[in-house]
């Protein structure tokens, strides 16, 4: 295994809907009320708000030779399986319809790929953990997947590929 850290944070959508609604508070509070009351309750709003994104938001992947670190779980390398890096279809699909049940999952959902680490242990009832990844191919690399080719590039009439060979 290598080394590897990945900080996935929430998109600045989120953070703008936490403050709009603080604003929506404030707004309703100006309204029945006055000014002073409406500020109060703006800054208690968007203080919770904002925290809430920034807690439920951040999330830190992390592997090194001890092993898988994915918030406050941690996986040990020798329990570390079959590891695959998934691409948007093949991440929903383990998400839904083609899921376990029993799998641990920790996944974001402001992020649509992700890795699919095999456990290694009879003990364990999950039978792999799915993980929110910006950069599945990187993580999986690190966990010791072996580096999958990657796709010719088509121009964009799709007439002929560029770059590797096919």
């Amino acid at each position: 295994m290598t080394t590897y850290r990945e900080r996935l944070t929430a998109p600045v959508a989120w953070w703008l809907a936490a403050l709009a609604f603080a604003a929506a508070w404030g707004w309703v509070m100006l309204i029945a009320t006055n000014t002073a009351i409406a500020l109060v309750t703006f800054l208690a709003v968007a203080a919770v708000d904002l925290y809430a994104v920034w807690r439920y938001g951040s999330l830190t992947v992390t592997v090194d030779e001890s092993g898988l670190r994915v918030g406050g779980a941690f996986l040990e390398a020798r329990y570390v399986g079959t590891v695959a890096p998934l691409n948007r279809a093949d991440y929903r699909n383990r998400l839904g319809t083609g899921a376990d049940a029993r799998a641990y999952l920790v996944t974001r959902p402001y992020v649509d790929h992700g890795v699919s680490v095999g456990i290694d242990d009879p003990s364990d009832p999950a039978p792999y953990w799915l993980v929110s990844s910006r950069h599945p191919q990187d993580l999986a690399a690190a966990l010791g997947a072996p580096a999958a080719p990657e796709a010719p590039v088509h121009d964009p009439n799709g007439d002929t590929p560029r770059g590797k060979e096919v």
